[in-house]
């Protein structure tokens, strides 16, 4: 009799207490992705530089309009616990001291990438759309375009749009925001 392996997913209260044991570290580079710890690459060069020159940008361009959150967990249910590389959110007085954002919170996310590209369009564009989230963008550096997500469903996101440089894009959230995909991706 053969015996079948099944996948143990994780809840995201799980997922704190493997922190609050020491089995995982704050400098362990996982997400909890629909209840599987996905072990996320070393950040390159690019990658920081990218994401570190769009925080100093949106953080100038919409200062106390949201809070631009940099690689910090939003909550988007009891199995998901994603660390997007940025991400625009409504303005609260404790900064989210209290509990992590949740879906209703997040008015874009912004994930930047070289090696994981691919997993970022494929897992966590439409994990966000599926979460509620307005918008998501995935910058590829290696391909120099910016994927946008909008109009999110159950299975993922409706609309995909790809900006090439050349190209602008707006928030929905901001719509007197317009950022050009060449500053964007450097």
């Amino acid at each position: 009799m053969a015996t079948q392996a099944a996948l143990r997913k994780f809840t995201v209260d799980e997922y704190h207490r493997l922190a609050e044991t020491g089995t995982l570290s704050e400098d362990d580079r996982v997400e909890l992705i629909e209840g599987v710890l996905i072990q996320m690459p070393p950040i390159r060069s690019a990658h920081a530089g990218g994401v570190d020159r769009l925080t100093m940008w949106l953080a100038h361009a919409l200062r106390g309009r949201c809070i631009v959150r940099v690689q910090s967990p939003i909550r988007l249910g009891p199995y998901s616990e994603p660390r997007p590389d940025l991400a625009l959110l409504r303005p609260r007085e404790d900064f989210y001291a209290a509990s992590h954002p949740g879906p209703a919170d997040v008015l874009l996310v912004i994930e930047a990438a070289e090696s994981s590209a691919d997993y970022d369009r494929t897992h966590k564009l439409p994990l966000y759309g599926r979460a509620g989230i307005p918008e998501a963008w995935v910058v590829d550096l290696a391909r120099e375009e910016v994927v946008v997500g909008r109009d999110p469903s159950p299975e993922g996101y409706r609309t995909l749009q790809v900006a090439r440089q050349g190209e602008t894009l707006t928030p929905l959230a901001f719509p007197d925001l317009i950022l050009s995909v060449d500053e964007i991706l450097g």
